[in-house]
């Protein structure tokens, strides 16, 4: 597998995060909907990373900077043939180096607190990121959990 800084300038990419988006609008109403939509991850705070195997994107994820010491996790997806693969783990292990490489001190995140997400909650847990109040302009919602963890 190999990860790569993405422009999200190609048609594989722009249809593999509209699954994600249309996956997670059905999962969770619009005012609980964090995904950020092509034009959101395209913005100049935001580096996004896709995962590449034999020819094919079998995963993502991004940061998006809060300020000059924090980021969050943005975009993280496992294609659906491929979960519990290793994908979420080999891109989470990138994000967390890559955010500790460029001077970030802390990590975090929201995610869903519905049943759906519980794996992808257990996979944060046991990278270190442990439950915290809602941070960047984030309101409390029952149906989200923040996460957060600070790098070394």
């Amino acid at each position: 597998m190999r990860i790569v800084v993405d422009d999200l300038s190609g048609p594989e990419i722009a249809a593999f995060l509209e699954d994600h988006v249309r996956e997670m609008r059905a999962i969770t109403p619009p005012e609980s909907k964090h995904a950020l939509d092509l034009d959101g991850l395209r913005r100049p705070e935001v580096t996004f990373w896709s995962v590449h195997d034999a020819g094919a994107i079998v995963g993502c994820g991004a940061i998006k900077a809060l300020d000059a010491v924090h980021a969050e996790v943005k975009s993280m997806r496992t294609a659906a043939a491929r979960k519990r693969g290793g994908v979420a783990s080999l891109v989470l292990t990138h994000i967390i180096t890559e955010s500790a490489r460029r001077g970030f001190t802390r990590l975090s995140l929201e995610t869903g607190a519905a049943d759906f997400f519980a794996p992808a909650r257990s996979l944060y847990e046991k990278f270190g990121f442990t439950y915290c109040e809602p941070f960047a302009g984030y309101k409390p919602d029952p149906l989200s959990v923040f996460m957060t963890r600070t790098l070394n």
